[in-house]
């Protein structure tokens, strides 16, 4: 099927891909070393000499490295210690989000535990519930609403998770967000024209299913169906 929409290439507004927080261990001090390579033993001694939120140079803390590489024992240390859990890095994002975006399933459960914030927003305007569907990850999803994420949060594109879970072709993540209660006719585009533009007939049956009208128009007046012929999907 002939992809319209280029989705192999990063756009704007679109998270990106799980990574260990681009580390470059010559450029970190010992402290966020230990943390980045998990060594709690010298995050204790480091602790002795530097603050528990010290940065680094992209602003990360301790705590971001230590979520990024999924190093347990050292976010339970830290977070128990009383580091601060919903500091910024350069990018806009928290522990939390590096843990999403990393998917440390783990380091996700003890931050929302103690009370991270679920619905701050990065650079592009995305939270971490957007970051989980384009992973796609519907335990961390799950996680994340469970501490009251907001479902229909929307990007700096105005894209909500259930959007970017279409536009990523991520079928199951778009009928767990559909169950979940993700509005279906969220924003003027909605969900059902952002998948009629891309062909994507699967999707399009799981939206139809939960409730999705194909008579709806945006401002331009332009239906679902007017997306799929505009894009070369008509019959």
């Amino acid at each position: 099927m002939r992809k319209i929409f280029g989705f192999g290439r990063k756009r704007k507004g679109q998270p990106p891909p799980p990574g260990g927080g681009d580390l470059r261990q010559k450029e970190l001090g010992k402290l966020h070393r230990a943390a980045a390579s998990g060594d709690l033993a010298q995050v204790r001694q480091g602790l002795r000499k530097h603050g528990i939120d010290e940065r680094d140079k992209a602003q990360r803390t301790p705590l971001h490295l230590a979520c990024a590489n999924g190093h347990v024992d050292v976010v339970t240390y830290l977070v128990e210690n009383k580091c601060k859990l919903n500091l910024f890095d350069n990018d806009n994002r928290s522990p939390l989000m590096k843990a999403v975006q990393c998917q440390k399933e783990k380091c996700v459960a003890i931050l929302l535990e103690h009370g991270a914030d679920p619905n701050l927003a990065d650079a592009s305007g995305n939270t971490a519930l957007h970051l989980a569907a384009a992973a796609p990850n519907a335990s961390l999803a799950e996680m994340l609403l469970e501490h009251n994420a907001h479902i229909d949060a929307q990007n700096k594109e105005g894209y909500t998770p259930l959007i970017l879970a279409v536009l990523e072709h991520h079928e199951e993540m778009v009928e767990f967000l559909l169950k979940k209660g993700a509005d279906v006719h969220a924003r003027d585009q909605t969900p059902l024209m952002t998948a009629a533009s891309g062909g994507e007939l699967n999707l399009i049956k799981v939206l139809l299913r939960y409730g999705a009208d194909l008579s709806h128009k945006d401002t331009k007046g332009w239906t679902a169906e007017d997306y799929a012929i505009i894009h070369g999907y008509s019959r």
